[in-house]
């Protein structure tokens, strides 16, 4: 297990950018997969992006394809998302969260969340 804490959240006007980073405790960081989902008002939480233990491989929903980049460093254990071309949909709270699955994940293929970044993109 590992504990996970989300920053960089903030109010962006659509086509911004923001990065968002999430600082891992624990020495297992580096053997986890990780990812970043979102949850806006009234709707699941929804997959956003995911990364595999090395770095190596990443897969992207396709909403975000092309928009935004994960990304981590094992030697910090921190994991990052850089929003770039942000859209009013794409306002909601991200969460970071460890798993062993980076490819097609679903929610319950992570067991450690961290408390939740908000962002919101105004038109």
């Amino acid at each position: 297990q590992v504990q996970l804490v989300e920053s960089g959240g903030g109010l962006v006007q659509a086509g911004g950018s923001l990065r968002l980073s999430c600082a891992a405790s624990g020495r297992t960081f580096s053997t986890y997969a990780m990812g970043w989902f979102r949850q806006a008002p009234g709707k699941e939480r929804e997959f956003v992006a995911a990364i595999n233990w090395s770095g190596g491989n990443t897969y992207y929903a396709d909403s975000v394809k092309g928009r935004f980049t994960i990304s981590r460093d094992n030697g910090k254990n921190m994991v990052a998302l850089q929003m770039n071309s942000l859209k009013p949909e794409d306002t909601a709270v991200y969460y970071c969260a460890s798993g062993r699955r980076w490819y097609d994940p679903g929610p319950s293929d992570f067991g450690s969340w961290g408390q939740g970044t908000q962002v919101t993109v105004s038109s």
